[in-house]
Parts: structure tokens; sequence; C-alpha cells
């Protein structure tokens, strides 16, 4: 007989506490159940269950046999659910967290192409600039920039990015360049409100030594495209990813404060929660993801 089939046979006795209830569960008479189970036990050389005319139960070491046959049940199940889910199109709502100037810079242009490729996939894009519980909030995935800091959900890099200190050439004009990271204490900064560790930007100086900046903010905003747009009009010196200012420096509307500064690079990931095998329509955007953004970064946006 099937190993397989004695297994689920005895595995599910015990879940269903008898093997009426148990032929029931598989489909299949009781007389049948009743030899696979004694056929495991014969090739075994072990009795499995006690045998009652009221109750079946698990033997000692039909318990600790039980333990394992489940997990292999268990394992066997979900390479039959990922074969089929590999096979199958991709398709359903796709729930995804990103933050807004990444959102709205990149992702939102880039799904008119995924959708065509993929017609069977809606898509719900919430642009927040807010650290979201993937599973507790009912996001399928998210895009998240710099350091991971949930270690239990999957990642895969996408790109990178540099950070850059920037400003119009009217500020510079006005207020001159710093020359050293300490020069900065004298300038007047663009701050985004939304970072954890409030305003502080993270340097590295030329000699590789990480310098931090603690400075107050002539203007904090919650918004990265905002924070640009006030470093365009000559407000200060803002402190953003190239994904944001790579258009503007071309213009010539930024320019970087202090370009002898070692570039500090950021990775973009796709982030999704833990498990045997990923959903066809989070595999699928992610391979879109890696594709669209496979010619930028870490400068080239």
């Amino acid at each position: 007989m099937d190993r397989l089939t004695e297994m689920e046979a005895f595995a599910t006795v015990v879940d269903q506490g008898g093997f009426t209830d148990a032929a029931k569960k598989m489909g299949i008479s009781k007389s049948a159940v009743s030899k696979h189970v004694s056929s495991l036990e014969a090739r075994l050389g072990a009795r499995l269950l006690n045998r009652t005319t009221r109750r079946v139960s698990p033997t000692e070491i039909g318990l600790a046999y039980y333990d394992r046959a489940r997990r292999v049940l268990n394992d066997a199940g979900e390479a039959d659910a990922l074969v089929t889910s590999m096979q199958s199109a991709p398709s359903g709502l796709l729930r995804i967290s990103v933050a807004t100037d990444f959102g709205v810079n990149h992702l939102s242009p880039a799904l008119s192409s995924f959708l065509e490729d993929f017609p069977d996939i809606t898509v719900n894009m919430v642009l927040n600039n807010r650290y979201v519980e993937l599973i507790s909030e009912g996001f399928d995935m998210a895009i998240r920039i710099g350091e991971l800091e949930d270690s239990t959900l999957r990642a895969r890099k996408l790109t990178e990015t540099t950070k850059r200190m920037i400003a119009s050439p009217s500020y510079f004009a006005k207020y001159g360049k710093p020359e050293k990271i300490d020069d900065l204490n004298e300038h007047k900064l663009l701050h985004y409100s939304n970072q954890s560790s409030g305003n502080v930007w993270k340097l590295t100086a030329p000699s590789g030594e990480k310098r931090q900046v603690r400075t107050a903010g002539w203007l904090s905003v919650n918004d990265g495209q905002s924070l640009l747009n006030a470093a365009i009009s000559g407000l200060g010196i803002a402190y953003l990813p190239s994904y944001l200012y790579s258009d503007a420096m071309q213009k010539g509307l930024v320019e970087d404060a202090m370009p002898d500064l070692p570039m500090d690079s950021q990775g973009i990931y796709a982030v999704y929660p833990p498990g045997r095998f990923t959903q066809p329509k989070v595999r699928a955007f992610i391979d879109f993801l890696v594709h669209e953004f496979a010619d930028k970064g870490p400068s080239g946006w």
C-alpha cells in the first residue's frame, strides 16, 4: 500500500477520534481506513492505536509517530499547493503600501504596463509616510527604502538610491556652500518631519567617519516632494534621495551642497509576509519591479 496514504489514514483516525469519522473525512470506507492503519502497524512492527469498543486513542509510540506524520502530511499538502499556485495565472486584488514620494514619482507611472501584462490583477496602492504592519493591516507587500527594521518579513532588493544634500543655486549664491560638515550648523536646513530619529542627518565624512548633524530646521515637512520644492525655491538645504532630486539636478534647479562627501546609498526593497511560497500576484509584481528598475539607481534616476 502507499506509505503516504497509510500515514494519512492513521493521522486522520487520531484527528477524528475514530475509524468511522476518519472514513467520512477521507471519503473512503471504514474497512479501507482500518486496512491502511493495520498495514502501517505491520510495516512498522508497532501498535500505534489503542482500540476499544468505545474509543480509539494513540499509544505512546503512536503519539510520537503522529507528530512526525502530521508534519510530513502538511509539507506534502503545501508542496501540492505550491505547484498548483505556480501554474495558475496571477489574479486577484494586490494591496501595496509605498511612501508617497516614491509612489507618485516612480511606482504610479509603472503600473499601467504591469496591469496591461496582468489584466486579472487589480491594484490598491496606498500612499503613506508611516510604517505599516503588513499582515495586521491587510497588505500583500510594501516598498521600503533604507535599512529594513522587520527581520521577520521576506525581502527582495529592487535597486538602490543615493542620498545627497541639495539646494538651489540662488540659495548658494546668497549663503555660500558649506565646506565641511560642521558648517551646516550655520545654514538653513530643511527636515523631513516623519523621521523616527527626529531632525538628524547621518552623514559620512571624507575620512569615512560617520557623523550626525542635529540642528533645528528652518522648515520641517512630512513629504519629500514638498522638501524638494522648498529647496528649489531657495529656502535651504534638503537631504534627499536621488530618485527624488535627480530630475531637478539635471535641469540645474538644485546643486550638490557638498560634492566631496562620500555618497551614502540606500537599498529599495519589496517586502512581503513570510511563508513557504509566494502568491502568484505578489511574485509577478516583484519580478516586474526588478525588471522595471534594473537600469535605475543608485544615481540613474
